[in-house]
Parts: C-alpha cells; sequence; structure tokens
C-alpha cells in the first residue's frame, strides 16, 4: 500500500477531489482502492513570488496558505492517483505544490 500527501493551491482542491471520484479509483462506493481521503488546510513556509504569500503573526514567517491532500491506496492505483493529482492540482505557477508518496508497512482498522 502506499500514502500520498499532496500540497496544492486551496483553488484547485475541488478539481482534484473531483478528478479522483470520476477516476473511479476513488469511489467508496464501487469497492475503490483508494482509502481515507483527507483535506487539511495548512501554512506552508517557503519563498514564493506569486502574491500568494503573506506574513504570519503566530509564526513570525511569511507563508503560503495551502491543502494538504492525505489518502492510503493499493500500489496498483499510485501512480494513476499521483498522475491525476498533479494534472488537476496545477495552479498555473512554475510550482503548484508538490505530491509525496510513501510505502505504508499497513493499516490497521480501529474497532
Amino acid at each position: 500500500m502506499k500514502e500520498i500527501k499532496a500540497f496544492i493551491h486551496p483553488h484547485r482542491t475541488a478539481a482534484v477531489i473531483q478528478a479522483l471520484r470520476e477516476s473511479g479509483a476513488c469511489d467508496t462506493n464501487a469497492g475503490a482502492s483508494c482509502f481515507h481521503i483527507a483535506i487539511s488546510q495548512v501554512q506552508c513556509v517557503h519563498a514564493t513570488s506569486d502574491g500568494s504569500q503573506h506574513y504570519s503573526v503566530e509564526l513570525a514567517e511569511p507563508v503560503v496558505l495551502q491543502t494538504k491532500l492525505e489518502l492510503v491506496c493499493e500500489d496498483d492505483t499510485a501512480d494513476l492517483l499521483v498522475d491525476l493529482i498533479v494534472r488537476h492540482g496545477h495552479a498555473g505557477q512554475v510550482c503548484s505544490g508538490w505530491v509525496h508518496v510513501h510505502v505504508l508497512e499497513r493499516r490497521i482498522p480501529i474497532g
């Protein structure tokens, strides 16, 4: 299994989620191989010149607001999902975010 974490511009989140669902791989009603899609709003500390950077008083640093999308999938589905995230998450900048893929040792249900 793989864990995919993607950091994308907030205005691309809906398009990415829609693409994942339309692929069939993340349709939980159809016995999908993609599990537990989680979305969080995060502040990333990195330099950018596209005007999306603002100053965080809490961190005393310039930050960029991004959406972190996390999901778990079967190994054979990971490349398809990464491709969908990259294509639909692109916001027009040279670097519109990042996708990280990790090998997941196991997943254990609670309960």
